[in-house]
């Protein structure tokens, strides 16, 4: 997502200074951004290091959940005081970013669009999309953003929630190897996509969440998804991969298998159970595809459901 980011933005004029990591930073460093897909073909050169060397604008922090408290840290230097845009998945973006930068106006975002990164420095669209804002300052990045498709929400936490539920789409495809396509185009596969997608919005209803209004999903939509016969709630993941397009789609969870790196489950799935035991509940689908992508992690070996 970061990529991607400073692709179009160092491709519309903007000076970009982005961090990165080993073999990235070093194709970055050498040849810049390569970005690929449905945005178009952007070859971008922009200043790349390990950590910032001044203080810019505005900053977007686009790490996986994980990682974005000690990327913050260590470029906190160049961050305090500054309008901070955290987009990540999960729930506790913005927490994460008020904490570590107490002085700083802390927005976040959730992407809608779909990217792969599967070779340094190179990142390819798989489906466009905008990207949802919201919380402090969230309206005037928009506006001073306006080459990233920035759409302000107003309930984003509500938004978060709705993420959540789409982002289910993540663990399966990191258990199986399969794209997102083709679990959905596994009955058994869509049958344990659809309860694990029924069980977040239920527990985000026993929550007293209200789903926000993003990617055709509403909250009116997922209480009916939530009680509407299996074979019905489907439909709902059908639609989802039938927006994806025909490009497969491995999902950021499987990408960072791919990747040999770990993944953010426990901030997605995971997040499901956190909220559960919240309110003295459990999610029993949530937490079996959370043990198993921590398996997939552990031994490197795709896992047949």
């Amino acid at each position: 997502m970061g990529g991607a980011f400073a692709a179009r933005l160092a491709g519309s004029g903007h000076a970009v200074a982005v961090t990165a990591r080993g073999a990235h930073l070093a194709a970055i460093q050498q040849d810049g951004i390569r970005l690929r897909g449905a945005w178009g073909s952007v070859d971008a050169m922009v200043s790349a290091a390990a950590v910032l060397a001044e203080t810019p604008e505005i900053a977007i922090v686009a790490t996986k959940a994980q990682d974005a408290a000690a990327a913050i840290r260590d470029n906190a230097a160049h961050l305090q005081g500054i309008p901070v845009l955290v987009v990540q998945n999960g729930l506790e973006g913005i927490a994460t970013g008020r904490r570590e930068l107490p002085i700083s106006v802390v927005s976040g975002g959730l992407a809608m669009f779909a990217a792969s990164y599967l070779s340094p420095g190179e990142i390819t669209i798989t489906a466009p999309g905008p990207t949802f804002v919201g919380g402090d300052g969230a309206a005037w990045i928009a506006s001073a953003l306006p080459e990233l498709d920035l759409q302000v929400v107003r309930d984003f936490a509500g938004a978060q929630w709705s993420k959540l539920v789409v982002n289910q789409v993540n663990a399966l495809p990191a258990i199986t190897g399969l794209s997102v396509q083709q679990v959905v185009a596994t009955p058994r596969l869509l049958r344990l996509l659809t309860a694990s997608m029924r069980e977040t919005v239920g527990i985000g209803l026993a929550s007293k969440v209200r789903f926000a209004s993003l990617s055709g999903l509403s909250h009116g939509l997922l209480r009916v998804f939530a009680v509407a016969p299996l074979w019905i709630g489907q439909a709902l993941p059908r639609l989802m991969a039938r927006r994806m397009g025909d490009v497969p789609n491995p999902g950021s969870t499987l990408q960072s298998i791919k990747r040999g790196q770990l993944t953010e489950i426990d901030y997605l799935n995971g997040a499901v159970l956190s909220a559960a035991a919240a309110i003295g509940l459990e999610a029993p689908v949530n937490a079996r595809l959370v043990e198993l992508v921590h398996e997939v992690e552990l031994t490197g070996e795709f896992v047949v459901l």
